[in-house]
């Protein structure tokens, strides 16, 4: 039997090695806790858990959900986008529901890029989330990794790019705030880019999944804001949002004749959320007083952790936005080196090397815990540093 040569290239998903690395710990009888992977732990609503249940009592016979999502969800976060952001979409347009965003962030190269495509290069950021540069070489795509300036708020350079290089992308993917820096961008950063980019031929997609979790300061901008959205694309999800990982919704919004593209590539893939987790996610969509809950929780265990955090010897380094603490190791120690040293004392921290070369001597830690683990995170902190 022959396999692909891509899956040794690509090996092991890098929060599969973390799973490994706790279930290690386990064995020995560590009791952990856990902020390495960033999934969110806070309760999913309860009226989001209604309407998912009206919704099942209301369909008796479940049916293939078409790959474009009901017209109702697009409405719905047409609406919610005009709310946020001040951006008016045409939701049969520019607008399509996608299984979570991980997936469609995924996929997006395989529309853009294929055998013999003179652009077959995409631009991604180090330290950044992974799936962008895994799903472009999976689509047959070369990969350039920018780094992110700590100097510059951990935005990228992509002037930095030679021309050489800009002629062959095909796509840029940006991530703001930042997974897992925290990092946002000012909408004047966005403009900029976008505008370079309609120049150039080149898809700016921006991952925003974390756009509703900042704890301080103003609310974070949107690709979306710029004046010309064409060749432009935003991801967005209700994961961090409204504490919905396991309902896998999200959605894509932008240029239309990039969102038909998708829609022509969708039916085939079959990946649109089933007919109730839409419905549910209309509601979710639809209030903002849980999302200012979340906020307030996110934001008291930073507060818990932050002095502990700082006592084992870490240095916070990123920004204000995100449930993450993106923070420097002791004199810049190995990551993955002092994750081990954490992980001993029963916490579970995300080696910044899990996010490209650019996250060498930091780690990231998500604050996912419950506020009582938190508590008890603390103290371990504290006898980490003794």
């Amino acid at each position: 039997m022959q396999l692909s040569p891509l899956l040794d290239e690509l090996g092991t998903y890098p929060f599969a090695r973390l799973t490994h690395a706790r279930e290690r710990a386990v064995a020995r009888g560590v009791r952990l806790i856990d902020f390495g992977v960033g999934e969110p732990r806070e309760e999913t609503p309860a009226f989001i858990r209604e309407a998912l249940v009206r919704a099942i009592q209301d369909e008796p016979v479940s049916r293939y959900p078409l790959a474009v999502g009901l017209p109702e969800l697009r409405e719905a976060i047409a609406a919610w986008l005009r709310r946020r952001f001040g951006v008016r979409l045409d939701p049969g347009i520019e607008v399509l529901p996608t299984l979570g965003s991980k997936e469609a962030i995924h996929g997006l190269a395989q529309v853009l890029i294929g055998p013999g495509s003179p652009r077959d290069l995409v631009a991604v950021t180090t330290p950044g989330y992974p799936v962008p540069g895994r799903g472009a070489r999976s689509a047959g795509a070369g990969v350039v990794e920018v780094p992110l300036d700590p100097q510059s708020g951990w935005l990228p350079a992509f002037d930095a790019l030679g021309p050489e290089i800009w002629r062959r992308l095909a796509l840029i993917w940006v991530n703001l705030p930042g997974n897992p820096t925290g990092a946002t961008a000012p909408l004047a950063f966005y403009r900029e880019l976008a505008e370079r980019c309609r120049g150039e031929g080149v898809v700016l997609a921006s991952d925003e999944a974390y756009s509703e979790i900042w704890l301080d300061g103003d609310p974070p901008a949107s690709v979306l804001q710029v004046e010309d959205p064409t060749h432009v694309l935003a991801f967005h999800s209700l994961s961090k949002r409204s504490s919905m990982p396991g309902y896998r919704s999200g959605f894509v919004a932008g240029d239309p004749l990039l969102i038909a593209a998708l829609k022509q590539l969708r039916p085939s893939v079959g990946v649109a959320p089933q007919t109730f987790v839409q419905r549910a996610s209309i509601a979710a969509w639809g209030d903002e007083e849980h999302v200012r809950e979340t906020r307030a929780r996110y934001r008291a265990k930073r507060d818990l952790l932050l002095p502990a955090v700082r006592a084992a010897g870490l240095e916070p380094a990123g920004g204000e936005a995100t449930f993450f603490l993106w923070c420097r190791t002791p004199g810049g120690e190995d990551a993955e080196a002092f994750a081990e040293r954490l992980l001993a004392h029963g916490i579970v921290v995300a080696p910044g090397t899990f996010f490209g070369a650019g996250g060498e001597g930091h780690v990231r830690i998500a604050l996912v815990p419950t506020l009582a683990e938190c508590e008890r995170a603390a103290q371990a902190f504290a006898g980490f540093s003794q």
